[in-house]
């Protein structure tokens, strides 16, 4: 089992940006270029090298050309300094020929956007869930094909893929009607492959569970979220609790962390200096120093 060794990957996961054009207010009410861009900022504050910026689906909410230039603006500028892989990944909102033409620069089509990267041997899927004209999400058979091809050669880090509709139940009213149909048939195509984990979006909460055998984390929406505890019968999504995901990837184990979007009070904190003497000592020392409920002085 992992316990203090490093990632070999580190991922941001992002979902549900749902960008309007001309900086249009979400709602009237969510400035959804203000959480990405303080979102972004405290990942390249944080100093941690991450390996790719992944955005499961729905990027933009009504699949304008200005709201992709937009958030390419954004996003585009920090991934570079982050030195980070970009995937953009379908959402039922988005429109398939915008995002290749926008986001992609290629041309446009109505096919399917289905995508494969490798992360320095972690291999990744951008696995296009969405229907056009619909919100619900399928996977054809010819997707499903591809999807089967690809796995049959392992990865040497093994496989993530990144979907927006997630193969996971939901107690939200009306939500189940918009969920990833025929799941049976995915299920089929993954199970006993290398895939470590499975990111997706659609739902606007943070949830995991698995699939398949196969872990699933779910990124909640850095526009609005929903509810969750909402009473029975109303669908409510809210201006707060909006959050990303830093997915870090271990030789065993692949690790899903939420990071909530917003700047808060500090009412504790270990100094960097503190910090440093801890990692030099043996892990001995770092038990006497920093496990014991009445630690010795440094």
């Amino acid at each position: 089992m992992t316990t203090s060794a490093q990632p070999s990957h580190t991922i941001a996961h992002i979902s549900d940006t749902h960008f309007l054009a001309d900086e249009a207010l979400l709602y009237g009410a969510v400035n959804t270029d203000a959480t990405l861009s303080r979102i972004l900022a405290r990942l390249e504050g944080s100093g941690i090298r991450f390996d790719a910026l992944v955005f499961t689906g729905d990027i933009a909410d009504l699949g304008q050309s200005d709201a992709y230039a937009r958030i390419r603006s954004i996003v585009e500028p920090a991934a570079d300094r982050l030195g980070a892989q970009l995937v953009w990944v379908m959402g039922n909102h988005d429109s398939r020929e915008r995002l290749r033409t926008d986001l992609l620069d290629v041309a446009a089509s109505d096919e399917p956007v289905d995508r494969v990267f490798d992360l320095n041997g972690l291999r990744l899927i951008a696995l296009d869930t969405s229907v056009p004209g619909f919100h619900h999400g399928e996977l054809t058979d010819a997707q499903l094909a591809w999807l089967g091809d690809v796995l049959a050669q392992p990865a040497p880090k093994g496989t993530l893929i990144a979907l927006h509709h997630p193969p996971i139940p939901t107690t939200l009213s009306l939500m189940p009607i918009l969920e990833l149909q025929e799941q049976q048939r995915f299920a089929d195509v993954v199970r006993a492959t290398d895939v470590r984990g499975i990111l997706g979006g659609h739902l606007h909460y943070s949830t995991h569970s698995l699939f398949a055998g196969i872990p699933i984390s779910v990124a909640a929406a850095t526009c609005y979220t929903m509810n969750t505890v909402s009473p029975r019968g109303i669908l409510a999504g809210v201006n707060g609790g909006q959050s990303i995901n830093v997915v870090t990837v271990y030789d065993d184990q692949v690790v899903h962390s939420a990071v909530p979007i917003g700047d808060y009070d500090v009412v504790t904190s270990f100094p960097a200096e503190f910090v440093s003497k801890v990692e030099a000592l043996s892990p001995a020392e770092q038990k006497n120093a920093f496990s014991r409920q009445v630690p010795p002085a440094l």
